[in-house]
C-alpha cells in the first residue's frame, strides 16, 4: 500500500503542475490492480495518454504531452528502458520537461532531464534533418510506472520555413494564422485515458469531425480563450486483419481545422509555389524539352514523353536544401541540375517541363496509402502534378511512381484523394477506380506431354498496365524461372498474398491494383491417356470480383481457361465475399492434374 499512496499524491502534484494543460492532465487510479485478467499478456498499459495544445494567432502551437506508463511484464521493462520522439527542427522544437519512475517497491525516481540526447534521426533516402530526443530510463521492473512530459513548440508537418535557429518564426505555419491537427485515437497498448485538447483565441474558428468511433467532447470558455476537449477511455489495441486498409481509414481519429475550406489551402499552395519561382524556365532544360517533344504530334504523346524522361532521370534521394523544404518545390535550376529530390522535387520538374513545351500544369497533393477527409487538415504525404488537357479538364500525373511504367498516374494509387493547386482553387478530388481490363495479364501455352512424363512447349505471355509494370521488372530486378501453369508469373497476382482463409472481415481491405487475369493453357496426352475425373467448371459474379473456369478433355488435349476480374484497388469489408469467393474458386483450379492411361 506504499507504493499506491506515493503514486496517488504524485498524480496530483503532477496535475497540478501541468497548469493550463487542466483536465488532459487527470488520469484515473490504476485499473490493473483492479481487473488484472482484462491486461494479463500486454507488455505495458498506458494509464494517461495526454496532449494540451495552446495555440497563437500565428498559427503556432505550444504542445504539453504527457504520458504516465505502466510496465507490466518484462517484455514491457525492456521496450520502455529508452524514451524517444521524433521531432523536425525546420517547424518545431521538442524536449523533455520531466521524467519520474514510481517503482514498484515504492521508491520515487526523477530522473536528471539534462542527460536527454538531441541527435539526428535515423534516415532512408530522405535526409532533410529530422531529429530524436532520448532519454534513458535504465533498468525497469514488472510493476514500474514512468511518467514523463514533453514540451514541443511549432506545427506537425515540414511547411515553407526559414533557416534553423533561435528564430521563432520558424514555429509559423507558413499558412498564417492556421492551425490544424491529426490525432490518432487508436492504441497499440490498452490505454485507460486519453486526452487532446486545444486552446485557441477567442476569434478563431475551429472544425472538427471524430471518426470511426466515439468520444466524448466538449467547447468551453476557458480565460478569454476557446478550449476543446476530446476524450476517451478503456481503450484497446485494434485487432488488426491481413491487408487491411490503413488504420487512419479503419480506427477512430480526430481531424480539426481553422481553415474553411479545401479551395483555401488549395490557392495558398498554387500561390506560395508560384510566389518562389519552382517552375521557371532554364535554357538547358528548354533545350531538352525540345529535343523530346520534337516530331510528336498530339498533346498525350507530348505529356506522356516528357513525363517518363522525368520519371526515369531524376532519382529519389532528398537532401535538405534550407528554405523551401515541404509544400514548396524546388526550382527547376536545383532539380535539373542535382538531377534527384524526392516526390515534390520530381513533380515540380515535370511541371517545368510541360509548361516550357506550352501546357499549363500544376502542382498537387495527394495521401498514398489511406483517405483525405472533407475537413481540411493536411493529412498528406506525396506531390504530383496535374496538366489541363485541351479539352479544359485537369489530367493527374505522377513521374514517382511511373518508372518502368506504361502508366502516366500509376494505378496503384486510383481510389486516393488528391489536391490541385490551381489558380482558380480545387476542392479535394478523388482518382476514379480503374477497370480491370486496363491491367490484364494472359498467359497462353501449348505444352506435350510424353509417355515418359517429359512435359515440353511453349507459352506468350501479354500484359498492359500495373500487370505490364510487374512483368517489365522481372527483367530490371531479376529474372523470371517459370515452372507449371499455376506457378507462372505469381509476382503479378498479388491477390495471391491475400490471405483468404478468413470468413469475414471487419475492415476494408486493399489489393495492389484492379487486375483482370487471364490464362488458357492446352495439354497434349500421349496415346491412350487422358484426364482422371470429369474435369470442372466454375463461375462467380460479384460487385467485387467474377471468375469462369473450365478443366475440360478435347480428344487427345487437356485445356484449361480461366478469366478472373477483380474490379477495385481498395474494397469496403462488405466486399470480401464477392472477393473471396472468386480468388478461391481461381485458386482451386491450381490442384494437379491427374492423367491415366
Amino acid at each position: 500500500m506504499k507504493y499506491l499512496s506515493i503514486f496517488a499524491s504524485a498524480l496530483l502534484a503532477t496535475a497540478s503542475a501541468y497548469g493550463q494543460s487542466g483536465e488532459s492532465c487527470r488520469t484515473a487510479s490504476d485499473p490493473t490492480l483492479q481487473k488484472p485478467e482484462l491486461y494479463a499478456g500486454y507488455d505495458c498499459v498506458n494509464l494517461l495518454d495526454s496532449t494540451a495544445v495552446t495555440v497563437q494567432p500565428t498559427g503556432s502551437g505550444s504542445f504539453t504531452v504527457c504520458k504516465i506508463v505502466k510496465v507490466m511484464n518484462t517484455r514491457g521493462a525492456v521496450a520502455n528502458r529508452i524514451l524517444k520522439y521524433d521531432y523536425d527542427p525546420l517547424t518545431a522544437h521538442a524536449e523533455f520537461h520531466r521524467v519520474t519512475i514510481y517503482k514498484a517497491n515504492g521508491d520515487v525516481i526523477n530522473l536528471d532531464i539534462t542527460q536527454q540526447q538531441d541527435y539526428a534521426a535515423p534516415a532512408r533516402a530522405i535526409y532533410w534533418g529530422a531529429r530524436q530526443i532520448m532519454m534513458e530510463i535504465g533498468r525497469l521492473d514488472p510493476g514500474d510506472i514512468i511518467d514523463y512530459q514533453i514540451n514541443k513548440k511549432g506545427f506537425t508537418y515540414a511547411l515553407l520555413t526559414g533557416g534553423i535557429g533561435n528564430d521563432e518564426s520558424r514555429f509559423i505555419p507558413p499558412m498564417r494564422g492556421q492551425f490544424y491537427d491529426i490525432v490518432p485515437f487508436w492504441t497499440t497498448e490498452p490505454t485507460v485515458r486519453k486526452v487532446y485538447k486545444v486552446n485557441i483565441p477567442m476569434e478563431k474558428e475551429m472544425q472538427f469531425q471524430f471518426y470511426q468511433g466515439e468520444c466524448t467532447s466538449s467547447m468551453r470558455y476557458e480565460d478569454g480563450r476557446k478550449a476543446y476537449t476530446f476524450v476517451s477511455t478503456d481503450i484497446m489495441p485494434t485487432r488488426r486483419e491481413p491487408n487491411m486498409v490503413d488504420l487512419f481509414d479503419a480506427a477512430p481519429k480526430l481531424m480539426m481545422s481553422s481553415t474553411p475550406r479545401w479551395q483555401d489551402k488549395s490557392l495558398w499552395f498554387n500561390k506560395v509555389n508560384e510566389d518562389y519561382g519552382s517552375f521557371s524556365a532554364i535554357p538547358e532544360a528548354q533545350k531538352k524539352v525540345d529535343e523530346l517533344i520534337q516530331g510528336k504530334k498530339t498533346e498525350m504523346e507530348k505529356i506522356a514523353v516528357l513525363t517518363h524522361w522525368v520519371a526515369d532521370n531524376i532519382r529519389y534521394s532528398g537532401i535538405s536544401m534550407g528554405k523551401g523544404e515541404g509544400y514548396t518545390l524546388h526550382n527547376l535550376k536545383m532539380n535539373y541540375t542535382d538531377r534527384c529530390g524526392v516526390c515534390k522535387d520530381i513533380a515540380g520538374t515535370l511541371i517545368a517541363f510541360l509548361r516550357m513545351a506550352g501546357f499549363e500544369a500544376y502542382p498537387a497533393m495527394t495521401m498514398a496509402g489511406s483517405r483525405v477527409e472533407s475537413i481540411p487538415a493536411d493529412h498528406f504525404n506525396h506531390c504530383v502534378a496535374v496538366v489541363k488537357l485541351s479539352s479544359g479538364t485537369y489530367m493527374p500525373l505522377d513521374p514517382t511512381w511511373v518508372p518502368f511504367c506504361r502508366e502516366l498516374w500509376s494505378s496503384a494509387e486510383q481510389q486516393q484523394n488528391y489536391l490541385p493547386g490551381v489558380p482558380e482553387g480545387s476542392d479535394l478530388c478523388l482518382t476514379p477506380v480503374s477497370a480491370p481490363e486496363n491491367h490484364y495479364v494472359r498467359i497462353k501455352a501449348n505444352n506435350r506431354l510424353d509417355a515418359k512424363g517429359t512435359l515440353t512447349g511453349q507459352f506468350t505471355i501479354t500484359a498492359e498496365g500495373q500487370s505490364d509494370s510487374n512483368i517489365r521488372r522481372i527483367f530490371t530486378t531479376g529474372w523470371q524461372s517459370p515452372m507449371v501453369m499455376n506457378n507462372l508469373y505469381n509476382q503479378v497476382k498479388s491477390y495471391l498474398r491475400i490471405n483468404t482463409d478468413l470468413e469475414e472481415r471487419r475492415y476494408g481491405f486493399k489489393d495492389a491494383c484492379s487486375r483482370l487475369v487471364e490464362l488458357d493453357e492446352t495439354i497434349q496426352l500421349p496415346t491412350g491417356y487422358k484426364l482422371a475425373g470429369n474435369g470442372k467448371e466454375d463461375s462467380v459474379q460479384s460487385s467485387a470480383a467474377d471468375f469462369e473456369g473450365s478443366l475440360r478433355q478435347d480428344g487427345n488435349k487437356v485445356v484449361l481457361h480461366q478469366k478472373l476480374a477483380l474490379k477495385k484497388r481498395v474494397y469496403e469489408a462488405g466486399d470480401w465475399n464477392g472477393f473471396r469467393n472468386a480468388v478461391n474458386a481461381h485458386k482451386s483450379f491450381g490442384d494437379y492434374i491427374v492423367i491415366k492411361r
